[in-house]
Parts: structure tokens; sequence; C-alpha cells
């Protein structure tokens, strides 16, 4: 079963469903010659200032999937295009800024073209190798060291 099809996805969904998370993130790890993008939230955000890779809600009472969410989120965040989805990464759960648990789902992908990066929601953004990242959450530097 590769990751992008429909019962995968549904798997992913019905195992957070069981598990009681509340809310559901659709996560980019984007590759280019060995070094990750990340983006830098707002200083005035939940989390300001901290590096992350793009992601975004997966919008639930829209019936949206988690991939179509990682599609649409990618675009918005970065202006970049996915080509495609190359692998999944897993995931992790932490506290949202609303107090509920929120399960971040990652996903290996590549982008139709790397540059221009246009960023919607974040203030900066990097090209960082996997060694020398700066400062992201401990969950993100896992992701990006598997």
């Amino acid at each position: 079963m590769t990751v992008t099809s429909p019962e995968f996805v549904a798997g992913l969904a019905a195992d957070a469903d069981a598990a009681g998370i509340s809310g559901f993130v659709a996560a980019a790890v984007i590759d280019h010659d060995g070094r990750v993008l990340l983006v830098r939230r707002n200083p005035d955000d939940y989390m300001g200032g901290m590096w992350e890779i793009p992601s975004g809600t997966v919008e639930l009472e829209e019936e949206e999937s988690i991939l179509d969410a990682l599609y649409r989120e990618t675009a918005e965040e970065t202006g970049l295009t996915i080509k495609e989805v190359t692998g999944y990464i897993g995931h992790f759960d932490y506290q949202s800024s609303r107090g509920g648990t929120t399960r971040q789902f990652n996903f290996a992908v590549t982008v139709e073209k790397t540059e221009p990066v246009v960023l919607t929601e974040h203030d900066a953004h990097q090209w960082a190798l996997p060694s020398e990242l700066p400062e992201v959450s401990d969950a993100v530097r896992e992701l990006i060291a598997r």
C-alpha cells in the first residue's frame, strides 16, 4: 500500500481519532540537494521565532483529506507546488495553542521548482543541512534526522 493511497491516509486518520486527537496537521519535508526547507514563525505567533517545516491544519469540517491539506498548505505557505509525495516519515503529537492535542503527519515530498519561496505566514525561510538546524522543536529535529 502506497502512502498516497486513500486506504493508507484513512488509516492515519482513524488511528488519530482512536487516540482522541482533536486536530490534524499535514507537513512537508522538502529536500533539495541534501538541505531541508525550513520556515520561521512570525514573532507574534504561537511559538514565535521557532523554525519548522511547512505545515498546516487539515480542514476536517470541510472533509479535507490529510494529503489534500499537504498540497494546499505547502502551496499557501511557500508558493511551491508538490510534484510527488515520496514517503511517510511518521507523526508526532503536541499541545495546540487552544490546549487540545494535535497530530502532525509528516511526508517527504519533491516540488516542481525550489524557487522562488513565497512566504505568506512566516517571516523567513532557509534551506538547512540536517546537521546544522536552527532553533527547531525536538520533534522536528528528530524527524529531519530520520
